[in-house]
């Protein structure tokens, strides 16, 4: 099994683009397609932590550097395997900052906020009240389904689920096993598409 060139996943991850576009963001996805050894695995980590936070990126682009082993000599599925734990660790690390940052978010909504509150139609408690509700019918099994989506920005769902309790650890391991399954939905249902 071969996974793309990282102009293939270019065009996977933005296919509405409607031509060639940079994938690249400050270099960082070209360090993590081209990671080896334990400093790869660093910043195949890094960027894991990264795009959990601040990085609207594509978290598939982890797997590319497994097609060489890491550098450590490892078999594919072994390299795949360990790209998947470093990975999902790091997201997870990443997921509870996060947690933390939409909570204070929450507690300091601004004047902005305040002002929309005392409209006549108050848009932020009815948004607020349906992600709640959202979050709360599928819970923490809702968030890691919702990080098991290839190609759809982690962050996003992961400042969307923010509304749910406050249990840090749950909240971490829910983005580790939604992490890894998409990471495993990925090479199950694309890498095929692109093995030589």
């Amino acid at each position: 099994m071969s996974f793309p060139l990282p102009a293939e996943w270019l065009i996977l991850t933005d296919p509405a683009a409607g031509a060639i576009v940079p994938l690249q963001f400050g270099g960082l996805e070209g360090a993590v397609e081209n990671a080896s050894g334990p400093l790869g695995l660093l910043v195949i980590a890094a960027y894991s932590f990264l795009i959990a936070i601040v990085l609207p990126l594509p978290s598939e682009v982890v797997l590319v550097p497994a097609a060489t082993g890491l550098g450590f000599g490892l078999s594919e599925p072994v390299a795949i395997g360990v790209i998947m734990l470093v990975s999902g660790s790091a997201k997870a690390a990443g997921s509870v900052v996060a947690f933390h940052l939409g909570h204070e978010a929450k507690r300091q909504s601004g004047p902005v906020i305040d002002r929309l509150r005392e409209s006549r139609f108050d848009v932020v408690e009815w948004s607020e009240r349906r992600t709640v509700e959202l979050a709360r019918e599928y819970g923490y099994i809702g968030l890691a389904l919702a990080l098991s989506v290839p190609f759809f920005p982690d962050t996003l769902s992961i400042y969307a689920f923010t509304v749910l309790e406050e249990d840090y650890v749950k909240f971490a391991a829910a983005t580790f096993a939604g992490s890894v399954g998409r990471l495993l939905v990925t090479v199950g249902v694309f890498a095929p598409f692109f093995a030589l």
